[in-house]
């Protein structure tokens, strides 16, 4: 079946791991990507992580759908070649420190000139302005500075950064939306009958303020400020991580009235529904301790398998805390097929994440993993620039691809 995105044209020429991850994304349902790495230090996603058989797993994901060629932009000579690539593009995404590109000569306003239909995202960890704009920074500082670190973790203890890229995987959401907004603007003409593609300034310090919800109201408003709280959530209660008998653990959340109410009748203690303080999430907050006592003993007289039964009998909101190992058992991931495989040419039968979401006309697919760098230098060089075989040997030769 033809993807959504068939006949858009993507230039991926970002690294590490926002703008690639969006434009995977932007792959997966059927743009053509053609992503550019530098012809000696290729993208640092292949040195990122573990490899098997010397295959990058990370690379394999995050280059996947991807034309891979190898061009130094650096070089007058290969931001030429790109200004040509661009022309006939729909999209670049870029993560180069601002002011890179036009050193190079590869100004937005000028690419646009040539093409007034291109949309140019601009991936950044502090944005194309303000007082930090020149800092290098990744998504770990996105995670401390927008808030997030300084809500995570036990109260009395340190705040607590995600173990992955939390910061850098939102704001790879983020844009595949942006530059989804900016296609549809151009191809739908608002106003009608412009066509223009517009500069997409997305820094990654905040995507995840958002993500954050009311506490910007909250300190606006009331003056408060969010602390650590653990497990715990300042909105509802009972609500935590809980250990069963046999040694697991579940997560349980009563951000409804009716589902808290359930979870104390299941537990035996119906006697706390008719306190006042049970009637919102938010004073039931104020009784957290107490209410876990209730809930965590009864669990803990129990192993998963019943604890699991008892909650769905009860129509109770309850999941155990998964690793990876389990998500690949679990027969609703099975069933969604979360966890897909694809063929590898080195690596064969290969599983990993799926496209983010089904789409009954036009349905995403892995067409093909993470290639070589280079790989497609001929094809796209040659078949759609025009390049001799004489061209390319030279260019190659003097490290411009």
């Amino acid at each position: 079946m033809p993807g959504a995105l068939n006949g858009i044209t993507v230039v991926d020429a970002s690294t590490l791991f926002a703008g690639p991850l969006a434009a995977t994304i932007l792959g997966d349902y059927g743009a053509e990507v053609i992503k550019i790495e530098h012809p000696v230090k290729g993208d640092p996603a292949r040195g990122h992580g573990p490899a098997k058989d010397g295959v990058p797993l990370w690379w394999t994901m995050l280059g996947r759908n991807k034309q891979a060629v190898t061009l130094d932009l650096g070089r007058p000579e290969g931001a030429a070649l790109a200004r040509r690539l661009l022309a006939e593009a729909d999209v670049l995404i870029e993560n180069f420190r601002p002011g890179t590109l036009e050193r190079w000569g590869l100004a937005p306003q000028s690419l646009q000139e040539h093409n007034p239909g291109l949309v140019i995202a601009r991936v950044t960890a502090f944005g194309q302005h303000g007082p930090y704009r020149d800092r290098p920074g990744f998504g770990t500082l996105a995670e401390a500075m927008s808030g997030f670190a300084a809500i995570t973790g036990q109260p009395d203890g340190p705040p607590t950064l995600p173990p992955f890229g939390l910061a850098d995987g939102i704001a790879a959401l983020t844009c595949a939306q942006a530059v989804m907004t900016a296609l549809y603007h151009r191809d739908a003409g608002r106003p009608a009958g412009t066509g223009h593609g517009q500069v997409i300034d997305l820094a990654i310090i905040e995507p995840l303020v958002t993500v954050l919800g009311m506490q910007a109201m909250a300190y606006d408003q009331l003056g408060t400020v969010q602390q650590r709280s653990g497990n715990q959530s300042v909105n509802n209660a009972p609500r935590n991580t809980y250990r069963t008998r046999d040694g697991r653990w579940v997560a349980i959340s009563t951000s409804a009235q009716a589902i808290a109410e359930r979870v104390l009748r299941l537990v035996g203690h119906p006697e706390v529904i008719d306190e006042p303080w049970f009637a919102s999430g938010v004073t039931r907050a104020q009784h957290a301790d107490e209410l876990d006592g209730y809930v965590g003993g009864w669990i803990a007289e129990r192993d998963l398998a019943e604890v699991v039964a008892e909650f769905e009998a009860a129509q109770a909101a309850v999941a155990p805390i998964y690793d990876i190992a389990d998500v690949f058992a679990d027969p609703q991931y099975r069933a969604l097929d979360t966890v897909t495989t694809v063929q590898d040419p080195v690596l064969g039968p290969l599983r990993m994440p799926n496209v983010l979401y089904r789409m009954s006309a036009t349905p995403g697919v892995i067409a093909w993993t993470g290639r070589p760098p280079g790989a497609d230098n001929q094809s796209v060089y040659g078949d759609r620039l025009g390049l001799s075989a004489d061209e390319r040997a030279d260019l190659q030769s003097r490290g411009v691809i």
